[in-house]
């Protein structure tokens, strides 16, 4: 069957996915960290900036913070949703098929969120090589994911 073909493209998609959302994670961790670490100081005696914005991000530009934020969550459930993934690719069945697909749409659509504020950010051009490198993983990821999906369903 043609299904059983493309057995060895999904895991090849599933395990380059998984690799690319866990880089992602790992920078967007690293921006979030920077943030905490590095943001506005608040508290008794102090007041707030003029300009005070819950998603400040000392490095970047407007963008950055929805872009961390988006980021992260599309990494988490990129990464989650290979136990579903691992799953239908033992089965390779139709029982197994809806839960992969279902976890891989949610993150692609996520990851696809996520891609358009980095696109947001590549037009507002003010940020460093780390961010560059998240930019660039979310743009590829929302193509590899969406053939992942495309893949999966031709059983």
């Amino acid at each position: 069957m043609a299904g059983q073909q493309l057995r060895p493209v999904a895991s090849l998609l599933l395990v380059l996915n998984f690799c690319m959302y866990v880089i992602v994670l790992g920078i967007g961790g690293w921006a979030m960290n920077r943030a905490i670490d590095h943001g506005f100081i608040i508290g008794p005696g102090f007041n707030l900036p003029a300009h005070f914005s819950p998603i400040f991000f000392p490095m970047g530009n407007a963008a950055t913070g929805f872009l961390v934020v988006f980021s992260l969550l599309a990494g988490v459930v990129g990464a989650a949703s290979l136990i579903a993934g691992l799953s239908h690719l033992r089965f390779w069945n139709s029982d197994s098929l809806p839960a992969a697909a279902s976890a891989a749409t949610i993150a692609w659509s996520l990851t696809v969120l996520a891609m358009g504020f980095a696109c947001k950010e590549i037009q507002q051009e003010i940020r460093n090589a780390r961010l560059r490198t998240m930019e660039a993983f979310l743009i590829i990821l929302s193509a590899t994911q969406l053939l992942y999906i495309a893949v999966i369903h031709r059983i």
